[in-house]
């Protein structure tokens, strides 16, 4: 990888965002910075947005966010482990963001209901609920 991030200069911020495995996929990557959710040295960006090393990028995703520092550039997505050595993030931000996620364990918080198609088990919590409670049963 060093090799590799030695040969581009720049690339485009929603690239970068889904190589280094802030988002799934680099449609939410575009969504997310789109939304306002993603800043570059302080300014709001667009997607195609070129940024290299030494950039950087705060992160707001799922109500944690992150500081980082841009320090290594690949438009391949890699395994967790080696997108990690793509950014450098601040301390502060490492300890604010534990610390939140500790809190929602600690409270539950975690546990956030999906909204969606309802399971099998659901459906059925759903239908005996209705025949229990319809008047004349």
């Amino acid at each position: 990888m060093p090799g590799e991030a030695a040969t581009h200069e720049s690339i485009r911020l929603d690239k970068w965002l889904w190589a280094a495995r802030f988002f799934r996929t680099r449609q939410l990557a575009v969504e997310a910075i789109s939304g306002g959710k993603v800043q570059v040295n302080g300014h709001r960006a667009k997607p195609g947005r070129a940024i290299g090393p030494g950039a950087r990028i705060l992160i707001r995703k799922g109500g944690l966010t992150w500081e980082v520092e841009v320090i290594a550039l690949t438009k391949q997505r890699r395994s967790p482990s080696d997108a990690a050595l793509l950014y450098l993030e601040d301390e502060a931000s490492r300890v604010r963001r534990r610390e939140l996620v500790r809190e929602r364990r600690e409270t539950g918080a975690e546990t956030v209901e999906h909204a969606g198609r309802p399971t099998k088990r659901d459906r059925r919590l759903i239908q005996r609920f209705k025949s229990h409670s319809e008047p004349g049963s």
